[in-house]
Formats: C-alpha cells, structure tokens, sequence
C-alpha cells in the first residue's frame, strides 16, 4: 500500500515519512530486549572536554549495529566503527586479515593486549564521560545486546571476525570486566559464555561507508541534520545519537525525545535539527 503519491506536496511527504517512522519505532520499543542502565545522567549542552572522556573498545557482531546500540547511550559522546584485535597493518572490510569488527567507546589510552588473536575483529570505540556513565552500565548493555553464548559468530553471521570480545584499558577495566562476565555466566549454566576479554593495542576506523550506518539508510534524519560532510558525521555526537534512533534501537526516554524535536521541525518548518 503507498502511503503517499509522486504528486503529493512535500509537507505532505514529510509528514507520511514521519508518522511511519514513529509508528515502526514504537512497535520496536516492545520487541527489544536490550537491558538500558539506570540512573544515567543527560549529556549537558556542550561537549564533554576531550580531557575528561574515556574510551572503551567492544565486539558484539556487526559493527553497523553494535554502534547504534551504544550511540544512543546518555555519556556516551561519540562512536567509532573499527576493527582490532589482529595483527594485520592496515585491515579493512573485505580483508580483515586476523582483527575483529569492533565499537570503540573512548577511554584516552590503548595499551598492549594479551593472547594474540587468529583473526582480527569488527569492533567499534565508544568515547564516554565517566561522569554521566560508568564503564560497569557500559558492560549491562554490552552483555544484553548480543548471545554472549554463541561460538564463531553472532546470529546469522558467521566467522572469527564477528565473535564476541572486551578490549580493556588497564587493570581495572579487566578485572571488571572479568567479574561481569562471571556474573552473566550465572545467569544459566546450560552453556558457557565465549566472550574473551583482552587488552587493547590498537583500533583501526573502518571504512567511511560503514560509519553511522544505519543513519545513512535514513535520508530524511540526514537532511534533518544538514547533509553534514563525512568527517564531520563520523564524530558528531548528534549523529551518534540519530544513527541509534535510525535503527530503532534508542532507549524509550530519547526515542520519546527526538520524536518531539522532529515534529516541532515539521511543525515549525525548522530545516535543521542541531541537538536531541
């Protein structure tokens, strides 16, 4: 069934391309499984300073969605697509050679991992304050965003490059890290959590067309957000923010939010959304 016409007026248009996109994210919100933290702080008006953030590096699957899970995130300030845990130069997505597909949530320092991995893996970094939310809500949403139990993949993709890991920063952050994952382990002892928890050495960015991915699916929130250049959408917390909602995968509160400010644009004729 069309929704509206070729010769349907532009507002018009609009308004039938977000109405279907708020009805399709309040349908989702009953499906998703993913386990938000409590009791986190909102993101102040301007950026966080650059000293104060943290990085934090995970591999969960696909990198496209595994960003968008976490972009959504109050604290978290940007997301990186990337790969890591490998030994190869200069990995990319058709040659991953023995790194891991990975998100990266940053926490400033990256230092040498243990065990050598066989493949590297899709992995994306996640710049966050400390302040607004801890590295121990960063892992609640870690653990109930993917079937931690799968071997040699995650759902229907498959292969060393999509397993499931927590690239750490430190002492600490493993130690947590290791304590986390002891816990999920108690949460069924019918099969065995793969996860492995490893230091990080070194994070390669994907290639730009995997970067915000699920936001570039969504033509209308580009237009919403300017058209922003490549590098710019790469580290744009708003675009974080936006490629979460595209993928309908916003924790209710900020999903309620940016449909607010989404229709005070239709409604106001506002051609640019600037914050959520």
């Amino acid at each position: 069934m069309k929704l509206f016409s070729r010769n349907a007026s532009p507002s018009h248009s609009i308004i039938a391309s977000f109405l279907v996109l708020t009805i399709s994210l309040a349908l989702a919100n009953i499906a998703v499984g993913i386990r938000f933290p409590d009791r986190i702080s909102e993101i102040p008006a301007g950026i966080s300073n650059s000293q104060q953030l943290r990085t934090v590096a995970f591999a969960l699957g696909s990198f496209w969605r595994s960003e968008a899970v976490f972009g959504c995130l109050d604290g978290v300030v940007r997301t990186t697509a990337g790969y890591a845990g490998g030994s190869k130069p200069n990995p990319d997505y058709r040659s991953l050679g023995d790194h891991a597909e990975s998100v990266q949530d940053s926490e400033l320092s990256l230092m040498e991992k243990e065990p050598r991995l066989l493949d590297p893996n899709m992995v994306f970094m996640i710049e966050y304050d400390p302040r607004l939310i801890t590295f121990r809500q960063l892992l609640e949403v870690f653990w109930s965003s993917h079937d931690s139990r799968q071997v040699f993949g995650q759902g229907p993709d498959v292969g060393n490059q999509y397993r499931s890991i927590i690239f750490t920063n430190g002492t600490e952050e493993s130690r947590l890290a290791a304590v986390s994952k002891e816990r999920e382990q108690t949460r069924s002892k019918s099969s065995i959590v793969t996860t492995q928890i490893l230091q990080l050495r070194t994070f390669h960015p994907a290639e730009p067309e995997h970067q915000k991915f699920e936001l570039k699916r969504d033509h209308f929130l580009l237009q919403l957000i300017g058209n922003l250049p490549e590098e710019e959408l790469e580290k744009s917390s708003l675009a974080a923010k936006l490629n979460g909602y595209a993928a309908e995968l916003c924790p209710p509160r900020l999903q309620k939010r940016i449909d607010g400010k989404i229709n005070d644009i239709i409604r106001k004729g506002w051609p640019i959304l600037q914050e959520v």
